[in-house]
């Protein structure tokens, strides 16, 4: 190995050209860079949905280094393995990659560095998923943070570093190695025919990415403080799919927003402590990795719930068929676009979690496979926080009624029209699309009858309640 053997930039969930902090330093060397793409344990350990929207940015990614003169290229099989071979192929003497913090991709990372280091090769992992690393934000006393608003007020006016630009060309290596090709690997093969429903609604890559960015503060942040409650509104950014998979940086997000706080657009500022809520969820899955697995408050551990994922009141929440119209609404749409309106998220996850008194981990789990902008942190601490189980959670004892929910948030009823078909004259294409997004196995049809209330609000809400009465929370 000399000064000029190539650096490999192992991509991950990093899948850009700009403001990547990896990518700046293997240009910068002037040596080869061989970007690489491992599919390895840990993305197939991800559910159908977030490993067919992983395979549509893998390829864009592809197209975007072919434009700068480079290559991606693709193995599949254990990431150390794997890694071992293309250095040994290649004469590769570095590794590149951005950190990661969620347990499953820190101990394959831990790993990898550790061996390559005693192979002598120079491993080294970069910042670039989140705002500040982990272990960068404490309390006045050298803590980690339990409640999100301390460290809003602790970060919010924080020095964030620039924004790299993006390289307008990388150096290739003499001769490049062989590559998979990413057809073979099927990544969409488990969602079905709902592949072909979900493309549709799909804001792939970078480019398009930064388009929805600045699409959003030009025409919507201003009022995003409040329409972000809306779902039959277009009042989010929709950039939770395109942060999971690095398609942009969250700084891009922040530098692009934080002028806008700076002059008083309450919106600008809601939106950038969305951001902030991001990092709590990685700052917390650093500290307290068991928070992806296991009750974060261990008190919680005795406490009564349903277990049983094929129970017929699990069953009617994941085929969204409750009888309750907003939670019905938001499982819906999550089949036919892959993700789910914020407000939904919130009332699907009280209703499972507190109605039909089931544990979180089994929502959690269905939400890993349905969801396109699915993220180990965030889902993790968004189902503790709804079950009351986790930090600066919901109290127990807040149980959302979802049909006074639906009455508040979707006066107009558009929301529900938009994705439930029963019972409508002429229901939209959205509404129909879900009997196709689905199993053919669940033998729906939009000529059905929408089913009565598997548990009332009411009834529900007082069974949650007499179960929590007498607990030591």
């Amino acid at each position: 190995m000399t000064e000029n053997s190539p650096i490999i930039l192992w991509y991950r969930r990093d899948l850009r050209l700009g403001d990547h902090p990896a990518l700046t330093e293997a240009v910068a060397s002037g040596r080869p860079v061989i970007p690489l793409f491992i599919h390895d344990d840990v993305v197939a350990g991800q559910g159908a949905a977030a490993r067919f929207r992983l395979g549509l940015s893998v390829g864009s990614l592809a197209d975007d280094l072919r434009a700068v003169g480079s290559q991606l290229v693709l193995r599949k099989g254990k990431a150390l393995d794997v890694l071992r071979d293309l250095i040994a192929e290649t004469g590769a003497g570095a590794v590149y990659w951005t950190r990661l913090y969620d347990p499953i991709a820190k101990a394959r990372d831990t790993e990898v560095k550790s061996v390559l280091k005693e192979d002598g090769i120079d491993a080294q992992s970069f910042a670039g998923h989140v705002l500040f690393e982990p272990w960068s934000v404490q309390t006045g006393g050298g803590a980690f943070y339990k409640v999100f608003t301390p460290m809003w007020k602790n970060v919010r006016t924080r020095e964030v570093e620039a924004e790299l630009p993006a390289p307008g060309k990388i150096p290739a290596p003499e001769q490049w190695p062989d590559s998979d090709d990413l057809a073979d690997w099927a990544m969409g093969s488990d969602m079905r025919r709902g592949a072909e429903i979900v493309r549709r609604y799909c804001t792939v890559g970078e480019a398009a990415a930064r388009d929805r960015l600045h699409t959003f503060l030009d025409e919507r942040v201003a009022r995003y403080d409040t329409l972000r409650d809306v779902p039959s509104v277009k009042g989010t950014s929709g950039l939770s799919e395109n942060l999971t998979y690095g398609e942009i940086s969250p700084r891009t997000c922040w530098h692009a927003a934080y002028p806008q706080m700076v002059d008083g657009v309450t919106g600008a500022e809601t939106f950038l402590k969305e951001l902030v809520w991001r990092e709590f969820a990685y700052h917390l899955v650093y500290h307290t990795p068991q928070i992806t697995t296991e009750n974060w408050k261990p008190d919680w551990d005795a406490f009564p719930w349903n277990t049983d994922e094929e129970h017929p009141h699990v069953v009617a929440w994941k085929q969204g068929r409750t009888g309750i119209p907003f939670v019905d609404a938001a499982m819906r749409e999550m089949y036919v676009t892959g993700v789910m309106h914020n407000r939904g998220r919130m009332i699907v996850a009280s209703y499972l979690t507190k109605h039909l008194m089931t544990d979180w981990k089994i929502g959690m789990r269905w939400f890993d496979d349905c969801l396109i902008d699915w993220d180990p942190a965030s889902n993790a601490m968004g189902w503790q926080w709804s079950a009351g189980s986790g930090p600066d959670a919901t109290p127990y004892f807040r149980v959302f009624n979802p049909v006074t929910q639906i009455e508040k948030f979707d006066r107009s009823g558009g929301y529900v029209k938009a994705w439930i078909a029963e019972g409508q004259g002429n229901p939209p294409e959205s509404a129909l699309q879900y009997f196709d997004a689905v199993p053919k196995s669940w033998n729906l049809s939009p000529d059905a009858r929408y089913p009565h209330e598997i548990v009332s609000p009411a009834a529900g809400r007082q069974k949650a309640l007499d179960a929590y009465q007498n607990r030591d929370f």
